[in-house]
């Protein structure tokens, strides 16, 4: 990014602040011309956990502060300028970002990135503890405005291998949306999500078993309309069918409920089975806290699942990992996923 973009985003950033950083605004409505069947031969879709993408201030959090990763906003517009660099790089059509605060972000990154084509969409979810939400960025105009489910569903789930012991109770989904595309007459469900985080605690296992439930329902109603299915995001889980690098295994059936398999209504399939083991690996978590990164403290809990006509359309499926980790660096702790379709 160059030093004129750079200080544009400051100022844009210093507006946002000054004007409407209290109240975070969501940007959930179609802005575009009136949505019409997009024929194109070829799509990329893009998973992205940006890493606390947060510019104005949130409180509750204390970010950008000691609450994140960016400690004051300077940090936070470099670690932008970050994100933006590797999307540039990529040139998805949709990119669903987890980990950013709201509109304001959004937008700053169309900036950045210099491609007026993207278009930001976002409905502020429930996470008030951290203030993060689910993000699109979108060259392809959806078919609806975004929207949200606000069902909740009981934990612990039956047959639960979560280890939980405590009280039963009811969870949702926090950080998600959910909208619909129309490509080469396809009729598309599109999914983000970003579930809650610790894949081992046996409470948040538990819940976020309860998540999947939620979305799997959302996934089945649009099954029953004969939609194909595109549910993303960061599941901060593990998938037992399609092992990551170090053989992660879940003690969830998250990822089990996503794809249908405790049904036989649907099944989704995850598109990273298309890459080969040694590659799966899109987070880092720095387990003995020496702040350098090692191939054994990857894992894989970003993930594309999609019905297997859509998996038919794969041209090809990568994870992007071409930056390092390490304490101080400015890009995400997660690396991107990338599907490639090919449609003739």
């Amino acid at each position: 990014m160059n030093v004129y973009t750079y200080y544009k985003l400051v100022i844009y950033c210093l507006l946002s602040y000054v004007l409407i950083c209290v109240t975070e605004q969501d940007c959930p409505i179609i802005k575009n011309n009136i949505p019409k069947n997009e024929t194109r031969n070829n799509i990329r879709i893009m998973q992205y956990n940006t890493e606390w993408l947060f510019v104005d201030y949130y409180a509750s959090s204390d970010c950008p502060g000691q609450g994140c990763t960016w400690k004051n906003q300077s940090e936070a517009i470099e670690h932008l300028s970050y994100v933006a660099k590797v999307i540039q790089d990529m040139e998805p059509d949709i990119i669903n970002i987890c980990e950013i605060e709201g509109c304001d972000e959004l937008n700053m990154l169309i900036s950045a990135i210099q491609n007026t084509e993207y278009t930001p969409y976002l409905i502020n979810g429930k996470d008030t503890s951290t203030g993060q939400n689910a993000g699109m960025l979108t060259k392809i105009t959806p078919q609806v405005n975004l929207y949200r489910t606000e069902e909740h569903a009981n934990y612990p789930i039956l047959n639960s291998n979560c280890g939980y012991t405590g009280s039963p109770g009811t969870a949702g989904v926090s950080k998600h949306y959910i909208t619909e595309f129309m490509w080469n007459n396809m009729n598309i469900a599109f999914i983000g999500a970003h579930l809650l985080a610790f894949p081992t605690d046996s409470l948040r296992c538990a819940e976020r078993e309860a998540q999947a439930t939620v979305l799997q329902n959302v996934i089945i109603s649009y099954v029953k309309k004969n939609y194909e299915i595109i549910m993303l995001g960061d599941f901060n889980d593990f998938d037992e069918n399609t092992l990551d690098r170090n053989n992660n295994k879940p003690t969830s059936h998250v990822l089990d409920i996503l794809k249908g398999l405790n049904t036989d209504i649907y099944t989704l399939q995850n598109a990273a089975t298309l890459i080969p083991q040694s590659n799966r690996y899109s987070d880092w978590y720095d387990s003995n806290g020496d702040c350098k990164s090692t191939l054994t403290e990857f894992s894989m809990i970003d993930h594309v699942l999609l019905t297997p006509n859509l998996m038919d359309k794969i041209k090809n499926v990568f994870i992007y990992q071409e930056y390092a980790e390490y304490c101080g660096k400015y890009n995400s702790d997660h690396y991107p996923v990338i599907v490639d379709f090919e449609f003739v």
